[in-house]
């Protein structure tokens, strides 16, 4: 089993601050997911890069008296190059992964591939749309927004699913 949790609340939207915090709400509810984690027999993190991850996963790494390893792989979605506005870019993003101009096919399979080389009870901090990218894969569907993961939310992922 791997856990895929969702970010805490942040402190900032995801257009006001390019790598905000959590928020006070953000931060009590990573520490309900963290009870929940260790009630689920979690044993080993991996994180996002990014501020509101690390900081969801702290009260998981405090219970669990370890430090979880931080990992490009299941980051956020990188904005192209030629992209000014990524709040604008991020909503026209949420139709189907290959309709646009910017393929996203090897983001998504390295981190599905990465996901899936990790021990059972790992659990993954990460963000909205690579949840769904992970997910998506998995059930080989081709739209962005799957479903949609509230912050703080435990995503389970079991290996006789095919991950």
């Amino acid at each position: 089993m791997i856990y895929l949790v969702r970010h805490g609340e942040a402190a900032a939207g995801w257009g006001d601050h390019p790598d905000p915090g959590l928020s006070e709400l953000g931060q009590k509810q990573a520490a309900s997911a963290a009870d929940t984690l260790m009630a689920l027999g979690a044993t080993s993190a991996i994180t996002s890069p990014m501020l509101r991850c690390r900081e969801t996963a702290l009260p998981f790494e405090q219970r669990m008296g370890l430090v979880a390893t931080v990992a490009p792989e299941v980051s956020e979605i990188d904005t192209p190059d030629d992209i000014d506005d990524r709040v604008t870019w991020l909503r026209a993003l949420m139709g189907e992964w290959e309709s646009g101009t910017h393929s996203f096919s090897e983001w998504r399979h390295a981190m599905l591939d990465f996901v899936a080389g990790l021990p059972d009870q790992t659990v993954v901090f990460s963000h909205f749309v690579a949840i769904n990218a992970l997910v998506g894969m998995i059930e080989a569907d081709p739209r962005v927004v799957v479903f949609r993961p509230g912050h703080c939310s435990v995503t389970q992922l079991n290996r006789a699913s095919g991950l």
